[in-house]
């Protein structure tokens, strides 16, 4: 059976190790913790009290994600600071799509022999990812199983819950010809596409060093995933909010048509956005045409809005007093 590391608590193989890190993350799980959260880290199970007081109708929505073959090229760099927010990143921005405020977030990190520092490095980035996106750390499973990794590789996933009232659900039914596609800057190519971006640094063996717009590729490639659901909250707050995308693998082209109708589709201008320049140095590298980049990166552009008409102007001036959005298309009829 392989060796692990229960809940942060107890270790298989290297029981000093497992115990050495238990006590160097507890500082950064305390941090994310709310009120709603019973006990803390070491038992069998995480607990959780939900509020249900504040919800006539709640739901409760779950995620679960990883962060795909961007852990090679952090464990290529050995750079393992932001990887942990990039894996919180993808799980509560998927379930803010919905309208669900993140409540908790759990992790699994596998490995073949613990590194603790190494392991530090990736846990308190996911407290990071969590302090931004408002939820608590509040459990996780670290698992030691030798034979399964090389030295220095691991393996990430994580799960959240949310809840949201019943009533506030954001699900798309109610889009319609006529509303219009506000796009939210990403940070980069967030946590999707790397086995093609690792493919292209070895085809031509990249310097990553090199510099590209006052940073070097490997910060490009590296910057975490921007986490939208602050200002995702903030937004539904203020204004009717018809859909939410979350653009991931599959990039802008297979990503929208999730939430519209089978009535529905959308008509997109790439020219009202200016894509950031590690998409283009990408584009340069591959000779993908724009249609296949935007099949398979999300080329600027991290989370999609549809609102009604009227609201555009409104929203946009909300979103960019804070971070960055382009007005970038329509909804028209059709399949």
């Amino acid at each position: 059976m392989p060796s692990k590391i229960t809940s942060y608590a107890d270790a298989g193989v290297d029981i000093a190790a497992g115990d050495e890190l238990v006590q160097r993350i507890k500082p950064y799980a305390k941090k994310t913790q709310t009120p709603n959260v019973l006990g803390g880290l070491g038992g069998f199970g995480a607990l959780f009290q939900l509020p249900w007081s504040d919800y006539k109708e709640p739901v409760l929505v779950s995620g679960t994600d990883g962060v795909g073959t961007k852990l090679k090229l952090a464990q290529m760099l050995n750079d393992h600071s932001t990887i942990g927010i990039d894996l919180v990143a993808m799980c509560v921005n998927d379930i803010i799509t919905c309208g669900a405020k993140p409540l908790f977030f759990l992790d699994y990190f596998a490995t073949g022999k613990l590194n603790v520092d190494q392991a530090e490095m990736v846990i308190k980035g996911i407290a990071q990812g969590c302090l931004q996106a408002g939820c608590a750390l509040s459990g996780g499973e670290t698992a030691e199983m030798p034979g399964m990794y090389h030295d220095g590789e691991y393996d990430l996933a994580g799960f959240t819950v949310g809840i949201v009232e019943k009533s506030k659900l954001i699900t798309g039914q109610d889009i319609q010809a006529g509303d219009q596609l506000i796009g939210i800057a990403s940070s980069g190519i967030h946590s999707n596409g790397y086995s093609l971006v690792r493919k292209l640094i070895d085809d031509n063996q990249i310097d990553l060093t090199q510099m590209l717009e006052c940073k070097t590729i490997a910060e490009q490639l590296l910057a975490p995933t921007v986490i939208y659901v602050k200002l995702i909250e903030k937004l539904i707050t203020q204004y009717q909010i018809k859909g939410l995308a979350h653009i991931t693998g599959g990039g802008l082209t297979e990503n929208i048509p999730r939430i519209l109708p089978e009535s529905m589709q959308v008509n997109i201008n790439n020219k009202n956005w200016q894509q950031p320049a590690i998409f283009n140095w990408l584009q340069d590298l591959s000779n993908l045409s724009d249609i296949e980049m935007q099949r398979t990166f999300n080329c600027g552009i991290g989370m999609v809005l549809v609102v009604a008409p009227n609201l555009v102007d409104e929203i946009l001036v909300t979103i960019n007093q804070t971070d960055k959005a382009w007005h970038i298309g329509q909804v028209e009829a059709g399949a």
